[in-house]
C-alpha cells in the first residue's frame, strides 16, 4: 500500500514515501480506499512533536485525519456501510501511528464515518469533517445561534470561520464577517456583510450593526479582546484559539455522527459549500504541507490519491 509518512518528528522535510502492509480490520472497523485527504494545521503541528508530551506515538506515522473514499469492506460490526458506499470521516486516533488519511487504505472505527455528501466531489468532502465539526459544534451546540441573532465571525474567511457562516446562516442568523479584503466578495456570495481587519475594526461592525453583535465567535486568534466592543453587552463569546481567556468560551473538535451527518444533510440541500484552494497528489504531499504552512492558500489543501 501506498503511503506519505514520517518516521521522525519534523516539517515538511520528515514526510517521505512509504510502502506498507494493507490494513487490517477489526469486527467493527471498515477498511476505506482514500480518494482524497485534508491537510489541517493541527497535522503539520503534530508532525513537528507538538503534542509528544500528550500523545504516543509509534513511527511510522500516516498524518491526516480528513478523509473522503470509498468502503473497500466492512466488518461484521459495522452493518452501516457495504463496498461500495462512498464516505468521509474524522478518523482522529488517540494513538499517533500507521493509519492516517495520506494513504490508499485505512482502516478506522465505524463511529468515525458517515455516507459523502452527494452534492460533493471527493476533494471537496474531503475537507469537510475537521473544520465542518468545529464550526458546527461552536455555533450549535457552544453559541446556540438563534433566528434573528447578529453573529459576528472572526476570520470569516477561513476553513472554519467560513463554514461557521454557512451554519449560522441556515439556522436564520445575520452574519458580519471580518477577513481579508480579497476575501469579501466570498463572503457575500455565502451571505455574510464582511468588514476588513486592523484598525478601526469596531466601528466598522458597529456602522453594520449599532447596538454591536449578540453572539461573537474567533475562528482565529489575537482578536477578541480587541474587539470585544462590537458586541453588546454580555455577548455570547467562543474561540477556536484564544483558549483559557476570561468570558471566552473554548471549542474543541469532537468526533460526532449526528453532527457529521447534520453537515452532509446542509450540503445536500445546498446551503454548505468548502472551498478548495488547492490539491496535491499523494507523492506531492509534502508540498501540499509546505502550502498549508505558508498560509497563502484561499481554501482547504487536500492531497488526492488516484
Amino acid at each position: 500500500m501506498r503511503a506519505m509518512v514520517y518516521r521522525r518528528y519534523g516539517g515538511p522535510e520528515a514526510l517521505e514515501p512509504g510502502e506498507l502492509p494493507e490494513p487490517k480490520t477489526h469486527v467493527d472497523s471498515v477498511l476505506v480506499r482514500v480518494r482524497a485527504a485534508a491537510l489541517n494545521p493541527a497535522d503539520l503541528a503534530i508532525q513537528a512533536g507538538a503534542l509528544d508530551s500528550a500523545v504516543e506515538t509509534y513511527f511510522p506515522v500516516i498524518p491526516g485525519w480528513d478523509i473522503a473514499g470509498v468502503v473497500e469492506r466492512a466488518g461484521p460490526g459495522a452493518p452501516e456501510f457495504a463496498p461500495g458506499d462512498e464516505v468521509i470521516g474524522y478518523i482522529r486516533g488517540d494513538v499517533q501511528r500507521a493509519h492516517g488519511g495520506l494513504a490508499e487504505l485505512v482502516s478506522t472505527g465505524v463511529g468515525t464515518l458517515v455516507r459523502k455528501p452527494l452534492t460533493m466531489g471527493f476533494a471537496e468532502a474531503a475537507g469537510l469533517p475537521l473544520a465542518g465539526l468545529t464550526a458546527y459544534q461552536a455555533i450549535v451546540h457552544v453559541l446556540k445561534v438563534q433566528r434573528g441573532e447578529i453573529l459576528l465571525v472572526h476570520g470569516a474567511g477561513g476553513g472554519v470561520g467560513s463554514l461557521a457562516v454557512q451554519i449560522a446562516r441556515s439556522r436564520g442568523a445575520r452574519v458580519i464577517g471580518t477577513a481579508s479584503t480579497h476575501d469579501h466578495a466570498y463572503l457575500r456570495m455565502l451571505g455574510a456583510e464582511p468588514v476588513a481587519y486592523g484598525e478601526g475594526v469596531v466601528e466598522r461592525v458597529r456602522e453594520l450593526a449599532p447596538g454591536g453583535a449578540d453572539v461573537v465567535f474567533g475562528a482565529v486568534g489575537g482578536v477578541l479582546a480587541a474587539t470585544a466592543a462590537a458586541g453588546r453587552r454580555g455577548a455570547r463569546m467562543a474561540s477556536i484559539a484564544e483558549i483559557g481567556t476570561p468570558g471566552v468560551t473554548s471549542v474543541f473538535c469532537r468526533m460526532d455522527r449526528t453532527d457529521l451527518a447534520a453537515l452532509t444533510e446542509l450540503a445536500e440541500t445546498g446551503r454548505l459549500t468548502v472551498r478548495v484552494g488547492a490539491t496535491y497528489p499523494l507523492e506531492r504531499a509534502a508540498d501540499a504541507q509546505r502550502a498549508l504552512a505558508g498560509g497563502g492558500t484561499r481554501g482547504k489543501v487536500v492531497v488526492e490519491i488516484r
